[in-house]
């Protein structure tokens, strides 16, 4: 595999990346740009806003840390999700499983970070057609995430070579 970036590092590039990314994107948008609290809110494009919402919960609100004992409870649980996911990645040997468990990873941190720091996770993604609403706001870790699981689901219909464990 001469010239080719192996698994692993692969891996760890693209989790970082997203880390990074995620928390660029989220302090350009709270500071440089001003959307830094409930009710800001930014037109960016006809369907598109920078919405400032702070989601104390996790996926889509659930198991909603509204004190500090959920809050550190939420980042210890999502800390051990996290790595489970990092160790699968290390043991995984196919790239497309590797990049897909990267950015489920790189998303998880970008988020752990936030809670951390601020005891909630800054979302700020609000797409949107008219009135309708198709997603909850959100941000780049759960952009990342959302992709990483469904290029598993993708992988998982798709035919595999069983005896080379590739596709087919």
């Amino acid at each position: 595999m001469t010239g080719t970036l192996p698994a692993r590092r692969l891996g760890l590039i693209v989790a970082l990346a997203i880390l990074v990314v995620d928390q660029l994107v989220k302090y350009a948008v709270t500071g440089p740009l001003g959307v830094d609290g409930h009710g800001k809110s930014l037109e960016v494009l006809p369907f598109f806003n920078l919405t400032y919402v702070e989601n104390n919960g996790v996926s889509m609100g659930f198991l909603s840390a509204d004190s500090e004992a959920m809050r550190w409870t939420l980042v210890a649980l999502t800390g051990l999700m996290s790595l489970g996911v990092m160790l699968w990645m290390w043991r995984e040997k196919h790239r497309a499983e590797v990049t897909g468990l990267a950015l489920v990873l790189g998303g998880a941190l970008g988020n752990i970070v936030d809670r951390v720091r601020f005891g909630h996770v800054v979302d700020f993604a609000d797409l949107h057609f008219g009135d309708f609403r198709p997603f909850l706001v959100f941000n780049i870790a759960d952009a990342a995430i959302a992709l990483g699981a469904l290029l598993f689901v993708i992988r998982a219909l798709l035919p595999r070579d069983e005896a080379r464990g590739a596709l087919a």
